[in-house]
């Protein structure tokens, strides 16, 4: 049961040392390259997929009372796909058979299990790229970086931490007692590893793997069985997921249904119906405050891990590249048509305006430069569909048009390449109006007018600390104020970057560095992937027994 495991505990060993030092590292390379997976790869990947649309999705020995499966490209098409379906008991029911098999099997049989998965899985990006692509409306690149490499460094990450928290102590111990002139106290020492029951995972439209593979991976790796729920409009990424892993579990000889998916209807939802099932002791979940909420008052038996609504915010001071911060902004903004959980939508810019390289900007200066630079980065037809990819949501488009009406339009929204699509809605705002109090989700944007820089900063952590954020960006030349914003955005549990210009953006995070969110503001209350993501899902019992010197 451990040959998986010695085979990657080279991997796995790397992986602890880059969690440790959060320097880059990744054995999964992130460029859709034929040279690195095969010269056929993409081809391969392209047919593969085509070849499961318009069929009944095969998940061996898989529990099945019905077919499910109404997914539609925001590209344009019906994917045709059916998945098999069950009901909640009959899952729940499924997971526990499974789960006495998955907690015996030890440490090293669950974890090697997990590190072949996450490598078939690597080998199957290009498949999965087409998956996320249409299920999710992301432009092919970044549905094969994000649905894969990505995704599977999340997952390693988590297996990873795992690991290093069932394995800090020993399992066995000998205890003795000095008792002066007596004979000392002995006692031998047994600590077993004990899983916290079954988890579900409620899978998101937009990321469905990079969020859902490390609260799957924490939770297998920790001897806890999974039920994936996916969004009924993106199933197939992770109905992919399941397969793979159910099929090296069978190889492994562990139970196969240790991993179920949960296919249900917008009409007929079951994440409810799961997520408070007595049984069910762990969720991960990411999507709306509004049923966040929900599970909060109500799955009250579980743990819950999430990742929720936020607004992401961006203070504007000052700067010494006005043209660099212009063109890395505009690419935030526009990538993936601003459906990123780390996009940022409210844009702070004092109204004397900023110091810049190019002389002093006023505030309109400042707001026509980000939408010139918008333009400019879209001005490509091939390259702005590549860049903004496909409104995964219609109502995403209805609330831009609701958005129009908010404020004075700067830069309007149009649609770009194929399928559901829209470019960024940029609006100038005044100071104080209610709308830029909640996320406007999609590609929308404010530039606020403030008193001054320091209003600005202000109002950003602010909004943080009360609605939650997952990212803050800054742009300033002065020294104390960048360390007085450092501190305001740290106490307000949000991540911050600073004066970014080039190829790195606020929207990225980094897996084995970059903790993706904190869990320390509304926007969610764990974080990709500290220690306290896995060790709540396993606790240490012990037995012990008096020895004879």
């Amino acid at each position: 049961m451990t040959a998986f495991f010695d085979h990657h505990r080279p991997m796995l060993d790397a992986a602890l040392r880059a969690l440790h030092s959060r320097a880059f590292w990744t054995p999964f390379p992130e460029i859709p390259s034929g040279k690195i997976y095969g010269e056929t790869a993409r081809e391969d990947g392209a047919s593969g997929f085509e070849a499961l649309l318009g069929k009944p999705f095969d998940l061996p020995g898989h529990p099945e009372e019905t077919r499910l499966g109404a997914e539609e490209s925001p590209y344009g098409r019906a994917l045709g796909i059916s998945y098999p379906a069950a009901a909640p008991q009959t899952l729940i029911a499924a997971a526990q058979a499974a789960a006495p098999a998955l907690a015996e099997a030890g440490v090293e049989a669950r974890i090697g299990a997990c590190l072949e998965a996450l490598v078939r899985l690597n080998r199957a990006s290009f498949l999965m790229g087409n998956a996320v692509m249409h299920t999710t409306g992301q432009a092919f690149a970044m549905a094969f970086q994000a649905g894969g490499p990505h995704a599977q460094d999340r997952g390693l990450e988590a297996v990873a931490m795992a690991w290093e928290e069932m394995s800090r102590f020993p399992t066995e111990a000998r205890w003795e007692k000095p008792q002066g002139k007596a004979a000392p106290l002995l006692i031998e020492k047994h600590w077993s590893l004990v899983p916290a029951g079954l988890a579900l995972a409620i899978g998101c439209n937009t990321f469905p793997t990079w969020n859902s593979y490390p609260g799957i991976f924490a939770s297998l790796a920790t001897g806890n069985p999974v039920i994936v729920k996916p969004h009924p409009a993106a199933i197939l990424p992770l109905a992919l997921a399941v397969r793979t892993l159910r099929e090296v579990l069978t190889e492994v000889g562990l139970p196969a249904d240790s991993v179920l998916l949960a296919v249900d209807t917008p009409e007929a939802p079951t994440a409810a119906h799961l997520a408070t099932d007595p049984a069910v002791r762990l969720i991960d979940y990411t999507g709306s405050n509004a049923f966040g909420a929900w599970l909060r008052q109500n799955a009250r038996q579980a743990q819950l891990f999430t990742e929720e609504a936020g607004v992401n915010s961006v203070a504007i001071a000052a700067t010494e590249d006005f043209t660099g911060m212009c063109e890395n902004l505009a690419f935030s903004l526009a990538l993936y048509s601003g459906q990123m959980c780390t996009s940022p939508q409210n844009i702070y810019v004092p109204e004397a305006g900023i110091d810049t390289d190019q002389g002093r900007k006023s505030f309109d200066e400042v707001a026509a430069a980000l939408a010139a630079a918008i333009d400019g980065l879209l001005a490509d037809p091939a390259r702005a569909a590549g860049v903004c990819g496909a409104i995964a949501n219609p109502a995403t488009l209805e609330r831009v048009q609701q958005a129009r009406g908010l404020g004075r339009i700067v830069r309007d929204s149009h649609p770009v390449g194929q399928g559901r699509s829209a470019a960024p809605l940029l609006l100038a705002m005044r100071d104080g109006d209610a709308a830029v109090e909640g996320e406007w989700f999609g590609p929308i944007a404010f530039v606020i007018a403030v008193p001054d820089a320091a209003a600005g900063i202000a109002r950003a952590a602010d909004l943080a600390r009360r609605k939650g954020a997952i990212t803050a960006a800054l742009y300033d030349t002065d020294a104390a104020r960048v360390g007085a914003a450092a501190r305001a955005f740290a106490q307000a549990g949000v991540n911050l970057s600073v004066n970014l210009t080039g190829n790195i953006f606020v929207n990225q995070s980094a897996a084995f560095s970059d903790f993706h969110v904190t869990g320390a503001n509304p926007a969610g209350n764990a974080s990709l992937t500290d220690t306290a993501f896995v060790a709540s899902r396993f606790r240490r019992a012990m037995w012990r027994r008096p020895v004879a010197a």
